[in-house]
C-alpha cells in the first residue's frame, strides 16, 4: 500500500524521514516548521518509516532502504535523494510500487565537468610527473602533450555528460557520445553513438569519460574487451558508479600497459582499502569519490529538497521525477550550471512534466 501523494491528512502535518549519520542536511528549518521531521541512522530506519509520508535519503550511499521497506505499513508517497545515480533504491517493492521518486540531478554538473577537465589536463601535461618530481628534489624536464583536437568519447548523454562535453569542446577536444540511440548533430556532442557501437569506436578516442548511469544495461560496460579495444596511449576516466568497470580488468590492463592511464573517484567499496591495488597501480588516479562536490554543495543539495517539498505540501508537480525502471530523470538537455546559482535558479530541466519551468522558482 502507499500513501496517497495527494493525502489532505499528509498536507496538514506530514512526517518526513530523513536518513543520514551524524551530518544532518542544512536548513531543514522550513521543512521543520511544517511537519514532523525524523533524523534517523541506517539502524533505526526500520523503526522509523512506518507512518511516514516523505523519505529523504540524505546518506546517499546507505544501502538501508531496501531492507528497512518491507516495515512500513504503507510506503511513503515520495522519496528524494541527495544524489543524481540512484542504484541504492532499485529494488523491486520501490520500482513496482506507486511512490514517486526524486533526485538530486543538476547539482553536480559543472562541478564534475571541472573536475573531469582536469583529469585530461593532469593526464596530459603529466601533472603526477611534476609532482613526484617536487618531492624528490629532481628538475627533470620534458615534453607533454596537446588536447586541441584530441578525440575525446563521453559515454553517457545526460545532464552531466553534456556539461562534461561541453566543457571538453570548449577547451579544444573533439567530443563524441554514447547513448541509449545514435544520432547526429547533436547540440553537445555532435555524434551520439548508441550503446551497443561502444567496443567499435572505442579505438578511436583518447579520452574515455564515464558518465553513465548504473543500469543493468551499463553494468561492466568497460570489461577486458572493451579495455582491449582502446588506443595503447588512451585513458579511462570514470565519474559514475564503479560497477560500468570490471575492477579487476583495468588492475590487468593497468599493469600490462595496454592503456596509458585512468582515473577512478569511483569504487567498489568507498573509502577505499588501504591495502587494495589502486593506490600503486602505474598511471592511475585515485580520488575519493569527490568530483561532484564543491564548496556551498550540501546547502544546494538540501535547498533542492525544501523547494520540492514545498511542491509537495501544495499539491504541484515535482521536479526530477525518475523513471524508476530506466533509473533516471528521462528528457533533454539540462540547464545551465549551478554552482553559485541560489536555491530558485538549481536546473531542474527535463522532468518530463510538461510545462514545467527550468528552474525550481516556487
Amino acid at each position: 500500500m502507499v500513501r496517497p501523494a495527494d493525502s489532505s491528512l499528509a498536507r496538514v502535518h506530514p512526517r518526513v524521514v530523513v536518513l543520514c549519520g551524524t551530518d544532518r542536511p542544512p536548513g531543514l528549518e522550513p521543512v521543520e516548521r511544517a511537519a514532523d521531521v525524523r533524523y534517523v541512522p541506517a539502524d533505526r530506519l526500520a523503526a522509523e518509516l512506518p507512518g511516514a509520508d516523505v523519505l529523504f535519503v540524505w546518506d546517499f550511499t546507505s544501502r538501508a532502504v531496501p531492507a528497512a521497506w518491507p516495515a512500513a505499513d504503507a510506503a511513503p508517497g515520495w522519496v528524494h535523494i541527495a544524489s543524481a545515480g540512484v542504484d541504492t533504491l532499485a529494488f523491486d517493492a520501490l520500482r513496482d510500487g506507486d511512490t514517486v521518486l526524486t533526485n538530486s540531478r543538476g547539482v553536480f554538473d559543472a562541478a564534475i565537468a571541472e573536475y573531469v577537465l582536469g583529469l585530461v589536463l593532469a593526464f596530459a601535461k603529466d601533472l603526477p610527473g611534476t609532482l613526484d618530481a617536487q618531492r624528490h628534489h629532481d628538475w627533470r624536464h620534458r615534453e607533454t602533450e596537446t588536447i586541441a583536437g584530441r578525440p575525446a568519447l563521453v559515454v553517457g548523454t545526460g545532464p552531466i555528460g553534456r556539461a562534461i562535453a561541453r566543457l571538453l569542446s570548449a577547451a579544444g577536444l573533439r567530443v563524441s557520445g554514447v547513448g541509449r540511440t545514435a544520432r547526429r548533430d547533436d547540440p553537445d556532442f555532435g555524434e551520439v553513438h548508441a550503446a551497443g557501437e561502444l567496443r567499435r569506436v572505442l579505438p578511436d578516442t583518447d579520452f574515455v569519460v564515464l558518465a553513465a548511469p548504473l543500469t543493468a544495461q551499463t553494468t561492466g560496460m568497460i570489461d577486458a574487451a572493451a579495455l582491449a579495444a582502446m588506443r595503447p596511449g588512451a585513458r579511462l576516466i570514470n565519474v559514475g558508479r564503479s560497477p560500468l568497470v570490471r575492477t579487476d580488468d583495468l588492475v590487468a590492463a593497468l599493469r600490462s600497459g595496454s592503456i596509458a592511464g585512468a582515473a577512478l573517484d569511483v569504487f567498489d567499496a568507498e573509502p577505499l582499502p588501504a591495502d587494495s591495488p589502486l593506490w600503486t597501480l602505474p598511471g592511475l588516479l585515485v580520488s575519493p569519490h569527490m568530483s561532484g562536490d564543491f564548496a556551498g554543495s550540501l546547502t544546494t543539495l538540501a535547498q533542492l529538497f525544501v523547494a520540492n517539498f514545498d511542491r509537495w505540501r501544495q499539491g504541484r508537480p515535482l521536479h526530477n521525477v525518475v523513471d524508476k525502471h530506466l533509473g533516471y530523470v528521462p528528457g533533454g538537455a539540462a540547464g545551465p550550471a549551478t554552482a553559485g546559482h541560489p536555491v530558485d535558479e538549481v536546473p531542474v530541466a527535463g522532468t518530463g512534466q510538461e510545462g514545467l519551468p527550468a528552474w525550481t522558482r516556487t
